[in-house]
C-alpha cells in the first residue's frame, strides 16, 4: 500500500506542479511574494510613501481634468494598484489615471452627460469597463503584438495632439474661468475671448502659475523631490489660511466623501453602451501601447522578459476594478513609475503600500482635501503634458524621414480639428494604410556583380555593376499577394525590356518572399505564360520551403519545374552560365 501510494504521488506531482505553474503565470503576485526578501520591504514601503505623494495629487489632476470628481481619482487609483499588483507581470511598473487618457474619457462622456454629475462617473465607469475587457481580452487571445500598430510617427502625432488638447482644456481652470466650447477651436476661441474681456481670476492665475513653475523646476533641477505634492500642497494651505475660496472666487475640489467606494456596476442604457464603443476601443489602443512599451523599458532594466500578453491582461482587470469602484479608466503611468523606481522600489508591494495610504486618507481624513485649489490640480495636469509632448522626436523625422513627419502631422492635425476620438481612429486608419502601401507597392531591384564584392547588388545604387548577358536577376522586397501582383509583373516586363542584351532567363530573388496568395498565383500563372511566348525561362532563387509548398498546392511548381528554383542566387548564375555556355567571369576569379 506504501508503495501504491507513493507510485499514486507520483503521477500527482507534475498535475499539480503544470496547475501550479499555469496559475502563477496568470496571476504573478504568487511568485514574487513566495520570492520576497525581507531586505526589500524597507525600499518598498518608502517607495510605496514616496508614491503617495505624487499619485493622490495626480489622480484627483486627471479625475478633475476628465470632467469627473476629484475623488474618483482617488477610487480609480486604489483599485487598479490592488489589481495590477495581483495579476501585473513587471515588478515596479505604476497604473492609474493617466493624462493620454483625459481627453478620450472627455469626448465620451461631455455629449452624453454634458453637465457632468453621477451619470458622467457612470459613462466613464463603463468605459473603464469596455476597455479593461478588450484588453484582458487580448491578453487571453496572446494578441499582445496589437501594441505594435501604431507606429513612432503615428504614436508622436495622436499624442502631440492629445496632449496639446488637454493643455487647452485645462487652461481655463488656470485662468479662473469657464468655457463652455467643447471643440479645440472653440475652445481656443472662447479662451482667448475671456482673455481680452477680462475675467482672469487674479488669485487662481498665480496659484496656478506659481504651481506650475514648482512642478517644472523641481522636475529640471531636482528630479527626486516631490514637485507635484509640494505644489499643491502649499497651494491648498494658501487657499485655506487665506479663505480664497470666498474671498477671491478660487474654484476648490470641495467636500470628498469620507470611505471606501462600494462596489457599484455601470448601469446605462442599450443606446449608451454602444456610444460608447469607438472610445473605448481607442482607450485601449492607446493604453495597450504604453503598457507595452513601459513595461518592456523597464522589464530589459531589470533584466527579465514581460510576457506582453500577460500584461495586457493585467491592465484589463485593473481597469475592469476601476470600473467596478467608481472608478474611470487608467493605463501605465510614464511620469510615477519613475518616481516608484527612483524611490527604490522592488516589488508590485510599493503599488500596495501607496493604495493603503489613500485608502487611510479616504477612511481618516478626506477634509484635508477640501481647500485644495483647481488651478493647482491644472497645474499638475498641464505639467504632465507638456512632459510628454514629443518635438525633438517630430524634429527629428523631419530631418531623417520626411514621409513619417509627414504622417506625425496628419496624426496630429486629425486629433486637433477632428477630436480625440476621430484623431486617434485616423492614426490606426494611417497605420494600416501605411503597412498596405509598402506592401503594396514594394521596393524591387535589378542585381548585378560589383567589383571585389562578394554577392549581387542593386544596379541603381552600384551603375558600374556587371550584368550576366541574357540574365535578369530581380529581387523583390515583399510578399506575393492581391494588392501588389500585377505590379509585380509589371516590374519583371519593366526589367526584361530595359536589360541591356535579349532575355534569356529571369530569376527572382525571392528571399523576402513570404507568402503568395492566389490571386498572385494566378498571376504567375499568366506570366508563365507570357514569358513561354517570349522564349524567357522563369526560375527562384531562395525561395523559402513554406512558400514552395504553396506553389506546389498551387499547381506552379510542377509547371515551372524543380530545376528552376535555387538555392542561392549565386547558384542560378552558375547554372545559367553552365546552361548557355556564356562567358562569365565570377568574383571568385577576381583578384
Amino acid at each position: 500500500m506504501q508503495i501504491g501510494k507513493s507510485h499514486a504521488d507520483t503521477r500527482a506531482t507534475p498535475h499539480h506542479a503544470s496547475v501550479a505553474g499555469r496559475l502563477a503565470r496568470r496571476i504573478p503576485a504568487l511568485t514574487w511574494m513566495r520570492d520576497y526578501r525581507l531586505a526589500w520591504l524597507t525600499h518598498d514601503a518608502m517607495a510605496g510613501v514616496t508614491l503617495s505623494a505624487v499619485l493622490v495629487p495626480a489622480g484627483m489632476a486627471y479625475a478633475e481634468a476628465a470632467g469627473m470628481p476629484s475623488v474618483a481619482g482617488l477610487y480609480a487609483s486604489l483599485a487598479a494598484l490592488v489589481a495590477y499588483a495581483l495579476f501585473g507581470p513587471s515588478r515596479i511598473l505604476v497604473v492609474g489615471p493617466d493624462s493620454a487618457l483625459v481627453a478620450l474619457i472627455l469626448a465620451a462622456a461631455i455629449p452624453l452627460a454634458p453637465h457632468g454629475g453621477p451619470q458622467a462617473v457612470m459613462l466613464a465607469g463603463a468605459l473603464a469597463l469596455l476597455s479593461g475587457l478588450l484588453c484582458a481580452a487580448v491578453g487571453l487571445l496572446k494578441l499582445g503584438f496589437i501594441a505594435d500598430l501604431l507606429s513612432t510617427p503615428i504614436r508622436y502625432g495622436y499624442l502631440n495632439g492629445i496632449m496639446l488638447t488637454i493643455i487647452i482644456n485645462q487652461l481655463p481652470k488656470l485662468f479662473g474661468f469657464p468655457v463652455q466650447g467643447e471643440s479645440f477651436v472653440t475652445q481656443v476661441q472662447e479662451l482667448v475671448r475671456g482673455v481680452l474681456a477680462g475675467r482672469i481670476n487674479g488669485a487662481a492665475l498665480a496659484i496656478g502659475a506659481g504651481s506650475l513653475v514648482v512642478i517644472l523646476a523641481c522636475r529640471r533641477w531636482a528630479p527626486r523631490v516631490p514637485g507635484v505634492l509640494i505644489a499643491v500642497a502649499a497651494a491648498t494651505l494658501a487657499v485655506s489660511w487665506a479663505d480664497l475660496a470666498a474671498n477671491a472666487g478660487v474654484a476648490v475640489v470641495g467636500n470628498v466623501p469620507r470611505g471606501l467606494p462600494a462596489p457599484e456596476f455601470p448601469m446605462l442604457a442599450l443606446s449608451q453602451w454602444l456610444a460608447l464603443g469607438a472610445t473605448a476601443l481607442a482607450i485601449a489602443l492607446v493604453t495597450l501601447t504604453d503598457v507595452s512599451m513601459l513595461s518592456q523599458t523597464y522589464g530589459l532594466r531589470g533584466g527579465r522578459h514581460i510576457d506582453r500578453n500577460q500584461e495586457c491582461f493585467a491592465i484589463g482587470i485593473a481597469n475592469v476594478a476601476a470600473a467596478l469602484f467608481q472608478g474611470f479608466p487608467v493605463s501605465a503611468s510614464g511620469s510615477r513609475t519613475p518616481v516608484a523606481e527612483a524611490a527604490g522600489a522592488k516589488t508590485q508591494l510599493t503599488g500596495l503600500v501607496a493604495a493603503a495610504i489613500v485608502a487611510i486618507l479616504l477612511l481618516f481624513a478626506p477634509q484635508a482635501l477640501h481647500d485644495t485649489p483647481q488651478a493647482a490640480l491644472a497645474a499638475v495636469v498641464i505639467a504632465a503634458s507638456l512632459g510628454l509632448l514629443e518635438m525633438r522626436g517630430v524634429l527629428r523625422l523631419y530631418r531623417l524621414r520626411r514621409s513619417e513627419f509627414v504622417q506625425a502631422l496628419v496624426c496630429f492635425l486629425g486629433v486637433v480639428l477632428s477630436g480625440v476620438v476621430a484623431g486617434v481612429g485616423i492614426a490606426l486608419a494611417l497605420a494600416v494604410l501605411m503597412f498596405l502601401w509598402r506592401a503594396w507597392r514594394p521596393y524591387a531591384a535589378v542585381l548585378g556583380r560589383v567589383e571585389g564584392v562578394k554577392g549581387y547588388h542593386d544596379i541603381s545604387r552600384h551603375p558600374d555593376a556587371r550584368r550576366v548577358p541574357g540574365l535578369v536577376l530581380l529581387r523583390w522586397d515583399a510578399p506575393l499577394f492581391f494588392a501588389n501582383a500585377q505590379i509585380f509583373r509589371e516590374r519583371v516586363q519593366q526589367a526584361i525590356d530595359t536589360a541591356p542584351a535579349p532575355t534569356r532567363r529571369i530569376v527572382i530573388a525571392a528571399e523576402p518572399v513570404t507568402d503568395i496568395d492566389t490571386t498572385a498565383a494566378d498571376m504567375l500563372a499568366e506570366l508563365i505564360e507570357q514569358l513561354d511566348e517570349m522564349h524567357i525561362q522563369l526560375c527562384f532563387a531562395e525561395l523559402k520551403g513554406p512558400v514552395k509548398d504553396s506553389l506546389k498546392r498551387y499547381g506552379i511548381f510542377e509547371r515551372i519545374g524543380e530545376q528552376s528554383f535555387m538555392p542561392t542566387v549565386g547558384r542560378a548564375v552558375s547554372d545559367y552560365v553552365q546552361t548557355y555556355r556564356v562567358e562569365w567571369h565570377d568574383w571568385q576569379d577576381e583578384g
